[in-house]
């Protein structure tokens, strides 16, 4: 029998991870790998920004490695239609790709706002390495920067941009910042740790243009006066790439392949296509707490993504239990993150808030089951990165806690011995991806 041909489109988390299990799992399969950009990890663009590490670290699979796995790559290129009857993957110069199975894991994009002087000199968006070396070249120490966004995005490569820097303004449209990540409170301690590192933070007004004037961009406001700043960094969205695949309407719609937020997956990752497979920012996948059809945009899922499809296409039959979703960011040396429905206004809530140390909890249940958190801490607080783990496993066991869930609301700074009680680690583990840890990357 004929060995299988692999084609994966995208060099991204989920495409690189498929690859790596691939191989991992003994497939020797045709492997062809499509992409635009090269492997690297988005992940480390801000350390990368702030010159703590240098371009070749930001690679998450090097041209020896893929040449170890026997992989051909087509890098420079995009896809432009696909022939699923055919299997045939149709690239932007015309070249055709034939496949047995195709994963579809070409990620997501910044999305610019429609603001007039959005596309003009000096503004940037900070979602690829090509943004992060065109941002390096302008930003300066004795700079003003503005951030157009305050949401999860922003602060992905906001202590970059912090340490760079000479002035950081922070512009949002919502009344407060992190909308998406955090409540009120959330919010309100972060605004607070940033004025104190000298930040200016001005959320609930609206940016009404964008204008170049002598070398730097003036920013105005529908109401208020303007400013200008050196750079403007625009961290408002993102957009699936899934343009090419949304042009082909007619056999789309024809029920070739089902199209929602992302393209929509079964269990085992697979499209209405059967070996067509879709992973990372582009597929929509059950949420784990919900159970909604979601797409969720964050790493750690087009990770376990890119995983379960290669086991998938190595013929092992994995289901995907679902995505949780999480945000976990740092603002500065604050670090704060938000897990699962963790802004569910019908759950009952259990706070802690130590407002000196710029500490914070919040639990959100549904009877006895934990289904969405905050945590909110300074980052040199030695036992944050253990609560964070801890948290994020008891919203994705959904354990019922029992009493503990009172001791809870009686001591909402200590989670250890909840999470021990509750058995959470042995809940889990039978469910981690393929039975095992991911290992970690060798390139």
């Amino acid at each position: 029998m004929a060995e299988k041909r692999h084609v994966i489109l995208g060099a991204g988390t989920a495409g690189i991870n498929c690859i790596r299990t691939l191989r991992q799992l003994g497939d020797t399969g045709e492997i062809t790998l499509i992409s635009a950009e090269r492997p690297y990890s988005r992940m480390v663009l801000p350390y990368y920004l702030n010159q703590s590490i240098s371009e070749s670290h930001t690679e998450t699979a090097s041209a020896r490695q893929l040449l170890a796995w026997k992989v051909k790559t087509v890098f420079g290129r995009k896809a432009a239609s696909l022939e699923p009857g055919q299997n045939k993957l149709k690239l932007d110069n015309g070249e055709e790709v034939e496949y047995d199975d195709l994963l579809i894991a070409t990620g997501s994009s910044a999305a610019r706002p429609p603001i007039p002087g959005a596309e003009g000199p000096g503004i940037h968006t900070f979602w690829t390495l090509a943004d992060a070396k065109a941002v390096n070249k302008q930003i300066s120490p004795k700079g003003h920067t503005v951030m157009v966004g305050a949401g999860f995005i922003a602060f992905t490569c906001f202590d970059g941009v912090l340490g760079r820097s000479g002035k950081v303004t922070i512009i949002e449209v919502a009344p407060r910042i992190l909308p998406r990540m955090v409540d009120e409170t959330g919010a309100r301690l972060a605004t607070e740790w940033l004025e104190n590192l000298g930040v200016r933070v001005l959320a609930g007004v609206r940016l009404k243009s964008l204008q170049p004037v002598d070398g730097k961009t003036r920013l105005s406001f529908e109401q208020g006066r303007g400013f200008t700043a050196d750079t403007v960094l625009l961290a408002t969205g993102i957009r699936t790439n899934l343009d090419w695949l949304r042009s082909n309407v007619s056999w789309v719609e024809g029920g070739g392949l089902k199209l929602n937020q992302g393209i929509v997956v079964d269990e085992y990752l697979r499209s209405s296509v059967p070996n067509v497979y879709a992973a990372g920012d582009v597929a929509e996948t059950r949420n784990l707490v919900t159970g909604a059809q979601e797409v969720h945009a964050i790493e750690p899922t087009a990770q376990e993504h890119g995983r379960v499809v290669a086991a998938n296409m190595a013929g092992r039959n994995v289901k995907y239990a679902g995505s949780l979703l999480m945000n976990i960011v740092s603002v500065g040396g604050l670090d704060m993150a938000s897990f699962g429905s963790w802004d569910d206004g019908n759950a009952e809530a259990i706070t802690g808030l130590d407002p000196r140390r710029h500490a914070y909890r919040k639990y959100l249940f549904r009877g006895e089951r934990m289904v969405g958190a905050i945590l909110i801490s300074p980052s040199k607080e030695t036992w944050l990165e253990n609560d964070v783990g801890m948290l994020k496993g008891l919203v994705q066991a959904g354990s019922p806690l029992g009493g503990w869930k009172e001791f809870l609301r009686k001591h909402p700074f200590e989670i250890k011995k909840p999470f021990l009680a509750a058995r959470t680690t042995a809940a889990l583990i039978p469910r981690t991806t393929l039975g095992a840890p991911t290992p970690s990357p060798r390139a």
